[in-house]
């Protein structure tokens, strides 16, 4: 009598089943696609910039640019994706739709293929024909649009038309990223630090596109109670610097990014200002002239974001030695220079820009002069 009671009772709860075994196994799946392809990547390397052993203070370089898509990027792709998948979001037929004509999409259009998704990045119509096709080779496809403050627009309006998702990396970056994880890139570098003569970091130094790796570093900073402080450097135009120093996040300006990226006309919601210990704002000039300085001094190319890395970190260094510390500094190498041939390596275009990148040079070789190895 007691168990048929019972069994009365538990009839009356409500029950929507909406479980579909179909589904969660082709997630499953993608997730261990994700899983492989982490492991395939492994992890890395931390480079050594030479600099004088009397000073006692060494910079290394996180040399993001040997991920199989060729930047920092492919971490993020890796990281929307499984944050997606994993929130129920994405399913076979699902339409992944992208705001970026930069390393993002080259990022996501790889991961997409991977996973069998179509994929669509929503760019400027202006963006330059190897950007492109560098996009296409990873089988995604490009839709143009009229300026670059309409991408995230367009995106969500294709998703809603198509059913698809727009993965947002400017949203999402900060929360996708498992920060605790294996696959951090803080944890990463905190580990390939451990045998060094400073390997307690004195600085982290970023760059800031999405916010999501500055989020990334100095959360993991905290969590592990370290004293390394982290350093944001920025760029002209972006409203990054400004909405930090003024700790408003309704700060914007007017101005479009030439350091591809890295710089936002908004503090993207991405952007975690709570962590950052110290803001630069470096000049464009600057940060082509520190690409070109580091692919000399390295014998093969990097971009502009990581020349604005190495100009913040001169500063840095020449402020140690003013003070007499020795320490340690880690910064970026966040992809190869390659993709700007025809832009920040061709003098005719690094001149059309206004750009005088020669005394910054000069200022760079002073600052971080070859040492002994």
């Amino acid at each position: 009598m007691h168990g048929e009671r019972d069994s009365g009772l538990l009839s009356a709860v409500e029950d929507v089943d909406r479980s579909d075994p179909a589904l969660r196994a082709w997630v499953a799946e993608r997730v261990r696609r994700l899983d492989a392809d982490a492991r395939r990547s492994a992890d890395t390397h931390l480079l050594r910039l030479d600099l004088p052993a009397a000073w006692g203070i060494d910079l290394y370089l996180k040399d993001e640019s040997t991920h199989v898509t060729g930047s920092l990027k492919h971490r993020l792709a890796r990281s929307l994706f499984m944050y997606a998948l994993v929130n129920g979001w994405i399913g076979p037929d699902t339409t992944i739709i992208e705001a970026s004509s930069g390393s993002t999409a080259v990022s996501e259009a790889h991961v997409a293929r991977m996973l069998d998704l179509p994929f669509v990045a929503v760019m400027p119509k202006t963006t330059s024909a190897a950007k492109i096709a560098l996009i296409e080779a990873e089988g995604g496809r490009c839709h143009g649009v009229d300026s670059a403050e309409q991408m995230c627009a367009e995106s969500r309006r294709l998703a809603e038309e198509t059913g698809g998702l727009f993965l947002d990396q400017f949203t999402f970056a900060e929360r996708a990223t498992d920060w605790r994880g294996h696959n951090s890139i803080a944890r990463s570098i905190v580990e390939q630090m451990a045998e060094e003569p400073h390997p307690v970091p004195r600085w982290m130094v970023v760059g800031a596109g999405t916010g999501g790796t500055s989020a990334t570093l100095g959360r993991f900073l905290r969590y592990q109670r370290m004293d390394t402080r982290l350093c944001l450097a920025d760029i002209e135009g972006s409203a990054f610097f400004e909405g930090w120093v003024a700790q408003d996040r309704s700060v914007t300006t007017t101005a479009s990014s030439r350091i591809e990226g890295i710089g936002r006309p908004r503090v993207e919601p991405s952007f975690v200002p709570g962590v950052v210990d110290r803001m630069m704002r470096v000049p464009d000039a600057a940060s082509v002239a520190g690409a070109r300085f580091l692919s000399a001094r390295l014998g093969r190319r990097v971009g502009a974001s990581t020349g604005t890395n190495i100009v913040a970190c001169a500063r840095l260094i020449a402020e140690m030695r003013e003070r007499g510390e020795t320490a340690s500094i880690v910064t970026l190498l966040c992809d190869s220079g390659e993709r700007y041939t025809q832009t920040y390596f061709d003098d005719a275009w690094v001149a059309e820009q206004g750009w005088d990148i020669g005394p910054w040079m000069q200022e760079l070789a002073e600052a971080l002069p070859i040492g002994e190895r």
